[in-house]
């Protein structure tokens, strides 16, 4: 167990075994200078990488998202990380449940374990530092005494960075089969859910309401990526930011049920989404969360606008 003096508290739960962050994930597209832009104008730090891109924040070395060309935009592997004691026996618990491990894809160098769930999405597991957060990240709600302007005029606005790759959300073909399956190898936990239909898992050892979610669908895909902002003024400025390079299509601003976080989705060029989001609920490692199933109408959505019709489509399995 590893203890940190102050309001952090223990960022290891003892006597667990899962993963404790999910790491990163890699897709094709089929432009990547279609790509370049879109997440550029997001507020992420592109670099051409090999023959790809990879995606960072600009206080950050490490990459978050690997981009590579390729003829339809689709996802490719999730990779997720361990502690280092971790490793070997999660391992172990793989190959113990029947899981063929794989070689890693062409063009990874990797020193981790490789393997599909059950939906055949390729997963990575590998040695690597926590990058799920140790508490719940900063939000501001910043105001000015009376005879003060709160507000800067348009032309001197800031540009919106995100902090971190904050979750992904994946389409499957059965919620509870992925449930049951991210908890038994991953050692994922079930954060709340809405019967079949779509689910939110959290990491044991310390992390945010949810670092991946699974949503019902006729094939695996990417739904979205949400990114962390500090406030809910950053969500606004970064709609506008987006809808000023011409990215207007997107659903928010809104408050989520489960996660309560605030948000606002930008469509991309290949009909997924990325999302601001900001104050999305923590799970402390030292805390056990009282999973719910909610109906659909009760549970998307505190306030905001109506949801696109298209909103939950999954265009890579057109």
């Amino acid at each position: 167990m590893t203890a940190i003096s102050g309001k952090i508290g223990i960022t290891k739960r003892p006597g667990e075994l899962g993963i404790h962050s999910m790491d990163s994930f890699n897709m094709t597209v089929p432009d990547l200078q279609v790509a370049e832009k879109f997440y550029k104008s997001f507020g992420l730090n592109v670099k051409e990488e090999g023959n790809g891109l990879g995606l960072y924040t600009f206080d950050s070395d490490r990459c978050w998202v690997s981009i590579d060309e390729g003829a339809k935009k689709k996802l490719n592997h999730l990779t997720f990380s361990v502690f280092e004691e971790d490793f070997l026996p999660l391992k172990k618990r793989v190959e113990n449940d029947g899981i063929k491990l794989l070689d890693a894809p062409h063009g990874f160098d990797s020193a981790g374990i490789w393997f599909y769930d059950h939906n055949n999405v390729l997963i990575e597991v590998k040695v690597a530092p926590k990058r799920s957060p140790n508490e719940k990240s900063n939000f501001e709600c910043l105001s000015v005494p009376a005879g003060q302007a709160a507000a800067t005029t348009r032309s001197k606005a800031q540009t919106v960075e995100p902090i971190r790759l904050a979750h992904v959300l994946i389409f499957t073909t059965n919620v509870i089969k992925a449930i049951e399956f991210y908890h038994r190898i991953l050692g994922l936990r079930l954060s709340d859910q809405s019967g079949d239909g779509i689910c939110f898992m959290h990491g044991i050892h310390g992390s945010d309401h949810h670092l991946v979610a699974f949503a019902k669908s006729n094939a695996p895909g990417l739904h979205h990526c949400s990114w962390d902002v500090g406030s809910i003024n950053e969500i606004g400025l970064g709609a506008m930011q987006m809808a000023d390079n011409g990215y207007e299509k997107g659903w928010g601003l809104g408050r989520h049920v489960l996660g309560s976080n605030y948000f606002h989705y930008v469509r991309d060029p290949w009909g997924s989404y990325s999302e601001y989001s900001a104050d999305i609920d923590y799970i402390p490692a030292d805390k056990d969360w009282q999973s719910g199933d909610y109906l659909p109408e009760d549970s998307i959505y505190l306030w905001g606008p109506s949801i696109p019709k298209d909103f939950v489509h999954n265009y890579e399995s057109d």
